[in-house]
């Protein structure tokens, strides 16, 4: 079988659901699933049809077993799927304010995802693969910033294209911390998908969208993902782009939404998925917005992502 044209790295956890909005001293009852932004991230693309390979690392304990027969149930490639029997398995709690939007609080102390080590993914694998996905949770441990950086750097030596989602989740660091964090990583990056959020999380100012996106251009990446929530979602990119500068916008699908954790994965996945296939930007937006749309439709990160039939679907639905 020939290697995947695509190397997601990141995290792979828990998360613990609540049956309704509140906090948790409210809440009483809580639902298991698997989650992680970058493990979103691979089982989309694998639900897409363009099933990566994926970096993470999980814990032998039985949660740990859960998450790999998840991985494994969803068809992403075992090959770099690390077991530590010295770790735990990191959970997260989530809440949902009144628009379904998700606050996390982790538990992660000997979390398997904060034990990444340098040089796991070999040369030649990087030499095999075409894009090089990974995000900003990695970054948040001394391990996986060094095991990140050097995963980054020589991906760019081998003409990979590197795409990173800053993944804002200010309950991981400290003050200041992550926007040192995306400092340093935002020279090595091409393609940077992130939210306004995001951004003004890492000390980005700018009020207007469009600015914030040639903002992050200017500390080095050629193409910028916003997504902007209902409003759809702007692509920003330099002359140094493959698809040459441009701008250009698509105004999302209005969706009774019921839990948005995990859009902006799913957002993602359908953008890299789109440009693998070597869409134009145009389509690689209306494509990226119909299966995060979708994926708000349902409640869950991972167990709401759709498969490419489902996207389809749901874009002759609205002729588009």
């Amino acid at each position: 079988m020939s290697p995947p044209p695509v190397l997601v790295a990141g995290e792979t956890l828990v998360d613990f659901l609540p049956e309704r909005v509140g906090s948790p001293a409210t809440v009483e009852t809580y639902r298991r699933r698997a989650g992680g932004a970058s493990a979103n991230v691979a089982v989309a693309l694998a639900r897409l049809d363009r099933a990566p390979w994926f970096w993470t690392r999980l814990a032998t304990d039985p949660l740990g077993g859960f998450l790999a027969d998840t991985l494994d149930a969803a068809g992403v490639p075992d090959r770099f799927v690390e077991h530590d029997p010295d770790a735990k398995t990191t959970l997260a709690l989530v809440t949902h304010d009144e628009a379904a939007v998700p606050t996390f609080s982790f538990y992660r102390d000997r979390g398997a995802d904060t034990r990444f080590e340098v040089g796991t993914v070999p040369d030649e694998a990087l030499d095999a693969v075409e894009w090089v996905v990974f995000g900003g949770v990695v970054l948040s441990t001394d391990a996986g910033r060094h095991a990140a950086r050097d995963l980054v750097q020589r991906a760019r030596e081998r003409d990979c294209t590197v795409v990173f989602d800053p993944n804002a989740r200010p309950e991981l660091w400290s003050e200041g911390a992550f926007e040192r964090a995306l400092a340093a990583v935002l020279p090595l990056v091409d393609v940077v998908k992130a939210s306004p959020d995001d951004l003004r999380v890492a000390g980005f100012e700018a009020s207007d969208p469009e600015a914030l996106a040639r903002a992050v251009c200017e500390r080095g990446p050629h193409t910028v993902l916003l997504t902007l929530g209902g409003e759809g979602s702007l692509a920003v990119t330099t002359d140094d782009a493959p698809w040459a500068a441009t701008r250009v916008d698509h105004g999302g699908y209005p969706v009774d939404v019921v839990d948005t954790t995990g859009a902006g994965d799913a957002f993602l996945a359908g953008a890299v998925a789109a440009l693998v296939d070597g869409h134009d930007l145009p389509e690689v937006l209306a494509f990226a917005n119909a299966v995060a749309a979708r994926t708000t439709t349902e409640q869950g990160a991972m167990a709401a992502l759709p498969d490419r039939e489902a996207v389809e679907a749901f874009r002759a639905d609205y002729g588009s």
